[in-house]
């Protein structure tokens, strides 16, 4: 997936495993990514996936859009938001559409809530899936900054879905490209649903750049 501010709490960690990094001004940028794979919220997706992004953000509000290869045809994100900080706290509200080109995957539209302080950040959303005559669907994610470019990051799905995983990451810049690699786990649930296009643990290598 994608990545605008931090506020965007689910956006942050497909980031983490896409390497596109995060917009920290106003105005418009764009943002070119690859990942050795692909995972989101601990699912496979694909192996070895390019990425394009364009966002916007001004005075707190934001919408961007963003692009991945998915093998059958494009995955392509629209969202849009505001975060804010009140003292030494960041909150943030927002919605994240998740569409398909073809066959890979029915729709997800979801509403994102969001807060952090220090190291920490806590994401709560809640939306549905089209597929099987509609689903509803929770995800809650704790993301921790370790220090020295290291992250780790555990998430879990409700209500309708079931599973969940843990990310442990390193990022870095390297000549103004973004380098990162992931450690993914996803949980015997998310491995099952997955079936045969499912790819258990995976080592994720990203590269990403922002302008």
């Amino acid at each position: 997936m994608k990545t605008l501010t931090k506020f965007i709490s689910a956006a942050a960690i497909a980031a983490g495993s896409l390497g596109v990094s995060s917009v920290a001004s106003a105005d418009v940028s764009y943002n070119v990514g690859y990942a050795s794979e692909y995972y989101y919220r601990g699912f496979y997706q694909k192996n070895s996936s390019a990425s394009a992004g364009i966002d916007y953000e001004e005075g707190g509000f934001y919408v961007g859009a963003w692009t991945a290869d998915v093998g059958e045809g494009l995955e392509y994100d629209i969202y849009g938001g505001y975060g804010m900080d009140i003292g030494d706290i960041s909150v943030g509200v927002g919605f994240t559409g998740y569409y398909y080109t073809d066959d890979f995957d029915e729709t997800y539209e979801e509403v994102n809530l969001s807060v952090g302080y220090g190291p920490v950040s806590i994401g709560y959303s809640f939306g549905e899936w089209d597929g099987d005559g509609g689903q509803d669907y929770d995800f809650l994610d704790i993301s921790i900054d370790l220090g020295a470019g290291f992250y780790g990051t555990y998430g879990t799905f409700g209500d309708e879905f079931d599973g969940d995983y843990f990310e442990l990451g390193y990022g870095t810049t390297v000549s103004d490209i973004d380098v990162g690699v992931a450690l993914i786990f996803p949980s015997d649930e998310i491995e099952q649903a997955d079936g045969e296009n499912g790819n258990g643990e995976g080592i994720v290598f990203s590269l990403g750049k922002s302008f």
